[in-house]
């Protein structure tokens, strides 16, 4: 079984039901089935009257910090009035053509514009310029780049712009990306040929090295690369400052910053790399308790972390809570990531905030609440496939709230809405469950430690 790419001593997460898994999986699957997917095609705006239309842009940047450039882009896409509707992942990629140039970050969003191609070309190109262009030679270092592949289903020629981009089913670096969104698509106008996007990707020699995808956590925190076989696994530590916790509650009082000077320098002496605080137990049937309390708890606790403690330079920091309003507290004092159980169904707020603030949120497979999920058990289409539609649909639900797909950590929940043997065939399964068609490039979070399943397999006494 393949590692995942990050390691907990504990995790959790919520999600309803919304639809069975298997008719969730079958629609998914039929949206990029070969003959159903959604054509590219043009539809009408009823609120203003004008036609929108389906374009793909390809995004690039070799200079400074890369991943920051792509998402001001997408920013002012936004802005723009074009809306980013969905991306793929960002990959790592060696140049092509100049190669005495540093490697690229690329991907790919899917907008919704009602501009017509020259004038959507003119938009970009003044995006470009606005975040400061840098390219010295065709094909060379650039510090961001804005293509468009595709707009609807048409083909375009002008002396400035060929639609689709000419190039692109050569270029491995911009298929990849493509194919997270519409791999069954095939190109405009193909004729008889049947080969869609991914049939191009399969069939490019294999690029050297292998394009890994990549997660940022926080500028001085090194990007996590799901894809890349030599990938660290990173360990989390959790740090509960809760009085009812199920494993540590009460131990690390929030006032107390001498002893969690001590605790945090022990979970660095033990291999932590990111340390996950959590300011109200989840465990099953736990109280709730306002969000001002839990603000209370964390915040201090962080910005102590961040200004006191030297060895905790480069360790990340996680918000483990489901409320907009303490997550974006406890960004503001220095956490990097947004560790939400609900996976933003207990506060509509989350989503949109975490797309705001620009933070990487983990989202984890729960149904129900704390007080709930210990009767939410069934799974009769199999935990595997349940938990790949459920946590699909949370990704949809992120991504409608305008949170990057390079954002993005999952978690499918040990402990959560699950017994015994689901958890076991979750631990089991995990390479299958990762490898699922929409959730392959993503990292995982699995948080076993002091998981009541893991006492009774072992024997060892868990806290009550």
């Amino acid at each position: 079984m393949r590692d995942p790419t990050v390691l907990s001593l504990r995790s959790e997460d919520v999600h309803p039901k919304r639809m069975t898994p298997l008719s969730y999986l079958k629609a998914y699957a039929r949206r990029f089935s070969c003959g159903q997917e959604p054509r590219l095609g043009a539809k009408m705006n009823v609120q203003d009257g004008l036609q929108t239309h389906r374009a793909f842009i390809a995004l690039g940047s070799n200079v400074g910090d890369r991943v920051e450039m792509i998402e001001k882009a997408c920013l002012e896409l936004d802005r723009a009035g074009i809306r980013v509707k969905r991306t793929s992942s960002l990959f790592e990629t060696t140049p092509m053509y100049v190669l005495d140039q540093g490697t690229f970050i690329n991907g790919v969003c899917e907008v919704e514009t009602t501009l017509a191609p020259m004038d959507l070309l003119d938009a970009l190109q003044s995006i470009e310029n606005e975040l400061g262009r840098m390219k010295l030679i065709d094909k060379g270092p650039r510090s961001i780049d804005l293509d468009i592949l595709l707009y609807d289903q048409e083909t375009f020629s002008h002396e400035r712009l060929n639609v689709p981009h000419n190039l692109m089913l050569e270029r491995d670096f911009v298929l990849r990306p493509l194919c997270q969104l519409i791999p069954h698509e095939r190109p405009p106008q193909s004729g008889k040929s049947s080969k869609t996007y991914l049939d191009h990707l399969k069939s490019l020699p294999p690029p050297e090295p292998t394009p890994y995808s990549t997660t940022p956590i926080s500028p001085q925190f090194p990007a996590i690369h799901a894809t890349d076989p030599k990938r660290n696994t990173h360990v989390m530590a959790i740090m509960n400052l809760t009085p009812d916790s199920f494993s540590d509650g009460g131990k690390h009082a929030p006032s107390d910053m001498t002893y969690i000077t001590e605790t945090v320098r022990n979970f660095i002496a033990h291999g932590a790399t990111i340390i996950d605080i959590g300011g109200e137990s989840t465990r099953p049937g736990s109280t709730p308790v306002g969000a001002e309390e839990e603000i209370s708890r964390v915040v201090p606790a962080i910005k102590h972390i961040r200004t006191s403690i030297p060895e905790a330079a480069n360790i990340a920091i996680s918000i483990d809570t489901y409320r907009a309003s303490v997550a974006e507290a406890a960004c503001a004092a220095g956490a990097d990531i947004i560790n939400d159980v609900s996976a933003g169904t207990l506060d509509p707020e989350m989503l949109p905030t975490a797309a705001r603030i620009g933070k990487s949120i983990i989202l984890m497979h729960m149904r129900g609440t704390p007080q709930t999920m210990t009767k939410l058990t069934d799974y009769p289409d199999g935990v595997i496939p349940s938990v790949a539609a459920e946590l699909h649909q949370r990704i949809e639900a992120a991504e409608e709230a305008g949170i990057r797909r390079w954002r993005i950590i999952l978690d499918p929940g040990l402990g959560f809405a699950k017994n015994q043997p689901e958890d076991l065939e979750i631990l089991r399964e995990l390479s299958r469950l990762r490898e699922v068609e929409g959730l392959d490039c993503f990292p995982w979070l699995m948080g076993p430690s002091r998981k009541r399943f893991i006492g009774h397999i072992t024997g060892v006494k868990t806290p009550p």
